[in-house]
């Protein structure tokens, strides 16, 4: 059987730590961790022709991901954020400006991709820039009516708006937030629905429902994740974890679920397998981490 084309569209970037930089990127992230669950994983985004964008180049080619869909740009640097751990390992984000995935446009073969996947991930942060929000929009309307359009909502700093999450909304039947996001969401669509655990669910019911998706899941951290799939809602406690660096947990969770539902497993195992990526990546450096194989099941 043929593997899954799953798409990583967005931003590539270093993050860039105290002592070290790292290969990162939500949508690269999510193809990276993809191509782990047996993808045949593309990333789809821009890097400039710098040390920076070289070393990206030559990350991919390392771990055998393909860096056909990745442009170089001459005029614009490789993108970078400068990342700081809390005593939990939750991060703060200060994000390079004019980057090289701020200028994504769609060429020839990315639009043979968008018309060939079987699933892609998307995310705000790249649509900061309207040049790359149109190439984004457009791949997504080249997409065939069963691809797996996955928004993965990833707020960050103020590079986000009405205007982006209901494009991005429309376009997606799949969503993914975590339990922060889900009020601000809300709150900028204009269907602020209150409350505490139950009004989260509530609010989520919302979303699927005003946007006809397919499948949500909303991550809370410590505190564990729900998942609906095709009508059923799943909830399950995360697992314990002594957390080092929480960047990543979130793109390995979409990718695990999204494998799931491209092989058509259940929500149950699918939802488990995906806290348990999650949480693996949680007790890692880094975004990017090989995952055990016996996780890989």
């Amino acid at each position: 059987m043929s593997k899954k084309i799953v798409v990583g569209l967005g931003e590539v970037l270093w993050d860039v730590y105290e002592d070290q930089a790292l290969f990162g990127g939500a949508p690269a992230n999510f193809a990276c961790h993809a191509a782990s669950l047996g993808a045949d994983a593309r990333i789809a985004s821009a890097v400039g022709q710098d040390d920076l964008g070289k070393k990206a180049l030559e990350w991919m080619k390392q771990h055998r991901l393909a860096c056909d869909w990745i442009e170089i740009d001459t005029e614009h640097a490789t993108g970078n954020v400068d990342i700081s751990l809390d005593r939990n390992g939750l991060p703060q984000y200060r994000f390079a400006s004019d980057v090289a995935w701020d200028f994504l446009r769609i060429r020839p073969h990315w639009s043979q991709l968008a018309e060939s996947c079987h699933a892609v991930c998307y995310g705000t942060l790249a649509q900061r820039s309207s040049i790359s929000s149109a190439a984004i929009l457009e791949f997504l309307d080249r997409t065939e009516p069963q691809t797996l359009r996955v928004f993965d909502v990833n707020l960050r700093q103020e590079f986000y708006g009405a205007y982006v999450l209901e494009a991005s909304l429309r376009r997606a039947n799949i969503v993914k937030l975590n339990h922060e996001e889900l009020p601000i969401v809300t709150r900028l669509l204009g269907m602020e629905l209150g409350g505490e655990r139950g009004g989260e669910i509530e609010m989520c019911d919302r979303l699927i429902e005003d946007y006809s998706l397919r499948a949500l899941a909303l991550t809370r951290g410590a505190q564990g994740s729900a998942v609906y799939l095709d009508g059923k809602w799943d909830q399950q406690i995360a697992p314990k974890v002594q957390a080092v660096d929480t960047v990543g947990a979130g793109d390995a969770f979409s990718a695990a679920l999204i494998m799931g539902i491209l092989s058509g497993k259940p929500l149950e195992p699918i939802h488990a397998q995906a806290a348990l990526i999650a949480a693996y990546v949680c007790t890692q450096r880094g975004a990017v981490v090989p995952i055990p194989e016996t996780l890989l099941l």
